[in-house]
This record gives C-alpha cells, structure tokens and sequence, in this order.
C-alpha cells in the first residue's frame, strides 16, 4: 500500500429502502493531502467517508487504498492505513474506562504494553483529555467523548486519517485545538464538515457533494469564490470570507453620498486654486 493513495472509481450505494446514497462517485487523493468533503445534509458526506475503510460496501464500484482493492480479504490491513472518526462518537466508544477505549485498537494490534501506555497517553494530551483517562465514557461531556474517539484513532497511528465532522459538539477552545492538531498531521486527511472556516482554514482542495453526486472538485477558495456553485449546492462562503453586513451597509451609504460630496468640494478646491 505504497504511497498511501485513496481512490473511488464509480462507487455507487443504494440503501435497502431504494435511497441511492452515492451515485457514481470518482476521485483520487493522493499522499499527504487535505482534503474536504462538503455538502448540506443528505448529500452522501458520511455514506462516503464510511466507505473508505469497508464499514459500508458499495452497490457498485470500487475503493482503492494505494495500489490495493479494497476487498474482504484485504480489509483488516486497510483498516491499519486508514483511521476512521465517526460522526457521532457514542459509536465508537464502548471500553469501560477512557484509557481501555484509546488502547483498544493498539492491543488489538498486538503491539507490547509498554508501546501500548505511550500511544494511549500521547493521544489523550494531544487532544487534552488525559485528565479522564480513568472515567467510563458515558460519564463524559460530548465534546470529551469526541475527543477521546478522536484519541482512540490517533493512538492507531494511521496514514490516512479520516474524520465526520470533527468539530461538531466542541467548545471554542477545543475546536482551536483540534484545528492545531488536525494542521501538525503530516499524512493524509480527508474529512466532511459544516465549519466552512475549518475548510477554508487546513484544505486546500474541497468536493462538493450533492444527492450522491460530485458537483465540484478543486481549490477550496475557487470553489467558495463561485457564487453560482455554492447557491445551486444550497451552500455559503465561511465566515472569513464573508462581508460583515454592518461594514457593507456604512460602505453603501458612503457611495451613495459621493458624488453630492464631490459636487460640494470640488467649487471650493477650484476656487482655492
């Protein structure tokens, strides 16, 4: 699995009630990028993202991570590369105490304890819960649980990391943080989102989805720079990029009185002269 590339060729997924989730779907990630996959609710963000490491299998279509298929036979090495943040992290959390849930996926990897303690403490500091480590995850805040599911993914030590909505249910601080700690992973990361200045911020190229379909791919700031774009897919620019409506408002006002102003100072510079 040199290289570490994700790709989806034509993948499609109808749900059994007849929904098609994906509808034909291609692209190619390659190794080391940031990548976001945007679109309103329903768009088929998180029926992708559950694709790329086998917990959905396709209609239709395939996943490759690096030169490799991803296949039954091959699953439990892609699941090593590719690390999974599920959106809702009462999924992934299911140990008796927080240090259990983050050393699942190390032992279950056989690697020794000792090697097992360090990866379990270094990714609760890194997300700023080790404080917890002894508490059951159902006695947590949400904003704790998915930093701890985040936790449990990074003590992994994945290539590929991929996340469903990372911010969403954290504070300010917390969401600063993961922002800083999302910027340091020097692999790839490839995850879907509702904060556009998150986006705008750590990828520089975004997909658009829209009813299971690709609707753009390519540079982020492009893509939140095509009014057109962004109305068809029912989307907005991020805060940043947004004009403060108090600012647009004095501006008009100003622009509307400019040529009375002119009219009154030009006589006067005139007669100066």
């Amino acid at each position: 699995m040199s290289h570490h590339l994700v790709e989806a060729s034509n993948l499609t997924h109808v749900y059994d009630d007849g929904t098609v989730a994906l509808n034909e779907v291609s692209f190619r990630i390659t190794h080391g990028e940031s990548v976001a996959i945007i679109g309103v609710n329903g768009a088929g963000k998180s029926t992708l993202l559950l694709h790329l490491n086998g917990y959905l299998h396709p209609t239709r279509g395939d996943i490759r991570i690096g030169e490799t298929p991803l296949t039954k036979e091959t699953l439990p090495a892609i699941r090593r590369t590719v690390g999974l943040v599920f959106q809702d992290p009462d999924d992934q959390l299911f140990m008796p105490t927080v240090y259990d849930d983050v050393a699942f996926g190390p032992r279950n990897q056989g690697l020794p304890e000792t090697e097992v303690e360090r990866r379990v403490q270094d990714a609760l500091e890194r997300v700023g819960v080790w404080a917890v480590r002894s508490k059951p995850p159902y006695r947590l805040s949400g904003g704790e649980k998915k930093r701890v599911a985040i936790a449990g993914v990074l003590a992994m030590a994945p290539d590929i990391l991929v996340m469903d909505e990372p911010t969403s249910g954290l504070d300010p601080h917390a969401r600063r943080q993961l922002i800083r700690l999302l910027g340091e992973f020097s692999h790839t990361r490839i995850f879907t989102s509702h904060d556009l200045d998150m986006v705008l911020e750590l990828c520089p190229r975004t997909i658009v989805l829209m009813q299971g379909a690709v609707m753009a791919d390519g540079p982020t700031r492009e893509i939140f720079g095509d009014a057109a774009l962004l109305e068809r897919c029912m989307l907005e620019r991020p805060l940043s990029m947004q004009s403060c409506p108090i600012c647009a408002a004095r501006q008009r006002q100003v622009a509307s009185t400019r040529p009375r102003a002119w009219r009154e100072v030009l006589p006067l510079q005139a007669r100066r002269r």
